[in-house]
Formats: structure tokens, C-alpha cells, sequence
């Protein structure tokens, strides 16, 4: 096993050979031949209902992506439950729940355990003040969320696009500026299903002016301040960061780090990069001896840093939220499905 200060290299060597049709992408080329017929061969199951869906009483909308890793998942889900909620639903949300501790679905409370439930679900719970159910079985998990929230009038799957057992109204893929890398499935590529898998909505996590697929909805990721993590009433706008002589590390342990230090320059900031393992754990302090005078964090981050009680007062560590921004007109063309789809 690769210690954590090792996966962050390995994982972006992976990227790399993954972008192109290199000699070690070729080599597993037929590996991902394999892969492509067993994702098929799944899929055309449930399909031909040889192997059985479940059906839901309420419309299911299902966020997910076929490109490995972060393309911003969580953010988008926020902003999905905040549009649902103002077309008059009432919404929950199941999620796998990365390195949660146990399989039976639970309901995520805002102040659980971010190695019991998950960071990213724990987030959700946060930020969108919503139900949360975690579980390996998604359909399980969506079932007890309807028992234990007879509110709940919507589900939404947070990355549960290859979890077919769920049948589901909407299917909405997430990408970002990667696009489909050299085109080519696990592990020779950096794809779970073939690029061109149906779906109902594609949106592209891009700043402008990169270009989008045909009838694809451009997100963008904004964040304009930072909170301290001691005391989260305290701010201050990123702006004000940049104009001070303060020495900055900005960190990152999510699936692209590469975005958020990029929102931090388009600031104006000036910092040193430290990208950590996508949901790095914090169960020590990967700060500790750092010469930093201010060490900006991402919101999944702080989930974990918080219950570190190294960490959680450490008056150096600053959380910068982001917030989704995109169409509104999306949101309206999702409900306009939900509302014509047939549930069980």
C-alpha cells in the first residue's frame, strides 16, 4: 500500500498516462477491452430486466460521471437540492459514502463522524441542510431514507451513475476541462463506461471561454472568501489575502486538486501547493512544521479537520467555500422530467 505522502505522485503519474494513448496506455489497452464487455454485459442485464431494478415511489435523479475522480460531484449536488427545494420538492440524498465504516444504510447527521459516514455526504448534510442516507446498496439506502423521511418526495443519488440497480427518471453526468482523457475505460484510460453512454443532461465543470460538448450546461466553481476554521464567523475575502505579505500554503485532498489552486490564482494569491490524497483521512497533522503564515483548505477538508482536535484550532487553517454556479434553466428542464416520469 502507498503511503499518503505517496499518492498524491501516484495518483498524478495515473492522470498523465491517462490523457494520451502513450506506450503504458497501450499496454493495457486490451485490459480495458475486458472492462468495456463486463460494463456492457451489465448493463444490457438490467436493461433486458434480467436483472431486476428498483422502482421508487418518488422520481430518482442520478449524478455521477464517467471519468475517474473529482469533476465536482458535491458542489453540484448542493446546488441541485437548493433548486430542487425552490421548485417546491422537498429532496434527499443517497451516497455510496467513501470510506464510511459500515454497509447498512445510516442517516448522516450534521454532526457525525466523517470516517463513519463519509466527508463528502457529511458536507451535503451541512450545506444543504437536507436528509443524507449512506450505504453500499444505493436502492437499500433510498428505501430507508423514504421509511425515516416519508417527506422526502425526490432522491437524489450522489455519485450513483454505474449503480444500475436504481432505476432512476434523470441521469445527469458531470466533466470538467479533462474531457474524456485518451478516450479509453479503466485501466488503460480514465473512464468507468464508454464516453458515449446515453444521458439526459451533460454539464461541464469549465471556466470560460473552454469550449462545451453539443447541449452540454457550463458549471463554474466560485469562492470569493475564506472562513477560519477555529471560528467560522470570521472572514475574509480572498481579495484582502492577496494584498497582504503573508506567507500562503494552499491545500487540497480531493480528486482534482489542480481546480482549486487555480480558483485561488484567478484571486490573485500567490501560495505554495499541497495536494493530498483524494479524501485524506487527517487522522494526523500533515500541517505540522509547515512554514505557513495562512493555509487555505477545501470544505470536504474541513469536514475531517474539524473532529482533529490538532487541527480544528489551528488558527492558520482557513476554509474556502465554494458555490456552484450554473443555469437556471437546467434546474427547470430536470423538474419538467420529474414531473412526467413514471415511479412505482
Amino acid at each position: 500500500m502507498p503511503s499518503p505522502s505517496q499518492r498524491p505522485r501516484i495518483e498524478s503519474a495515473l492522470m498523465r498516462i491517462w490523457m494520451r494513448r502513450g506506450p503504458v496506455a497501450c499496454l493495457l489497452w486490451p485490459v480495458s477491452l475486458v472492462f468495456r464487455l463486463l460494463v456492457a454485459v451489465r448493463r444490457a442485464l438490467y436493461r433486458r430486466g434480467w436483472l431486476r431494478r428498483v422502482r421508487l415511489p418518488v422520481p430518482v435523479v442520478v449524478v455521477g460521471n464517467v471519468f475517474i475522480g473529482g469533476t465536482g460531484k458535491t458542489p453540484f449536488t448542493i446546488w441541485l437540492v437548493e433548486s430542487l427545494r425552490r421548485a417546491g420538492y422537498t429532496p434527499g440524498v443517497v451516497s455510496r459514502g467513501y470510506g464510511a465504516s459500515e454497509m447498512a444504510p445510516r442517516t448522516v447527521l450534521p454532526g457525525a463522524l466523517a470516517g463513519e459516514m463519509g466527508d463528502e455526504p457529511l458536507l451535503i448534510a451541512q450545506r444543504a441542510q437536507c436528509p443524507v442516507m449512506v450505504g453500499r446498496d444505493r436502492a437499500a439506502a433510498a428505501q430507508a431514507m423514504l421509511l425515516e423521511h416519508p417527506e422526502v418526495d425526490l432522491i437524489i443519488a450522489d455519485d450513483g451513475l454505474q449503480h444500475y440497480r436504481l432505476a432512476r427518471a434523470v441521469e445527469i453526468v458531470l466533466c470538467d476541462s479533462r474531457g474524456d482523457g485518451n478516450g479509453w475505460l479503466l485501466p488503460a484510460g480514465p473512464l468507468r463506461e464508454p464516453a458515449s453512454r446515453p444521458r439526459d443532461f451533460t454539464v461541464v465543470n469549465a471556466a470560460a471561454p473552454a469550449p462545451l460538448p453539443p447541449g452540454a450546461v457550463r458549471m463554474t466553481l466560485e469562492g470569493n472568501h475564506a472562513e477560519c476554521l477555529a471560528d467560522r464567523a470570521q472572514r475574509t475575502a480572498l481579495s484582502a489575502l492577496a494584498g497582504r505579505p503573508v506567507k500562503i500554503v494552499a491545500a487540497a485532498g480531493i480528486g482534482h486538486p489542480a481546480r482549486f489552486f487555480a480558483m485561488l490564482r484567478s484571486a490573485g494569491l500567490v501560495f505554495t501547493e499541497l495536494p493530498l490524497p483524494d479524501h485524506h483521512d487527517f487522522a494526523g497533522n500533515p500541517f505540522s512544521g509547515l512554514g505557513a503564515d495562512v493555509i487555505l483548505i477545501t470544505e470536504k477538508d474541513a469536514v475531517k479537520c474539524q473532529q482533529n482536535n490538532e487541527l480544528k484550532n489551528d488558527p492558520r487553517l482557513w476554509v474556502v467555500p465554494v458555490t456552484a454556479r450554473i443555469d437556471a434553466a437546467l434546474a427547470e428542464h430536470i423538474v419538467e422530467k420529474c414531473r412526467g416520469c413514471p415511479t412505482a
